[in-house]
């Protein structure tokens, strides 16, 4: 078992999970983070730390969607092992739909 980044993390990416994971398995994109799960160890004390509730286990039906995407961008995108600055916007966007359609970047985030 994994934990998943859900679509609701686009946009918004708090990256208050970052600090918490003890395994360093985020990895960033430019609006939003991923899971690589296969360095997951399965610990949950990201979910409770994401203020847009955009972590799932991959157990939970709501993650399915998204199980390809983390597996994809963490293969591409830097790994992030620090919480870096929310977007300004970013309480603005939580809740927000469709955002995986509409607004997913593939370019990956600025970690320096």
């Amino acid at each position: 078992m994994t934990y998943v980044v859900l679509e609701n993390c686009i946009k918004c990416k708090y990256m208050d999970c970052v600090e918490v994971c003890p395994v360093d398995c985020f990895y960033e994109g430019e609006n939003m983070l991923v899971i690589h799960p296969d360095e997951c160890i399965d610990c949950g004390v990201c979910e409770p730390e994401c203020p847009a509730e955009a972590i799932l286990p991959d157990t939970d039906p709501a993650s399915e969607s998204v199980m390809d995407l983390n597996k994809k961008w963490a293969d591409i995108w830097p790994n992030i092992t620090r919480m870096g600055e929310k977007p300004a916007d970013a309480d603005e966007w939580n809740g927000v739909g469709n955002k995986l359609q509409d607004h997913f970047s593939e370019k990956p985030g600025d970690t320096g």
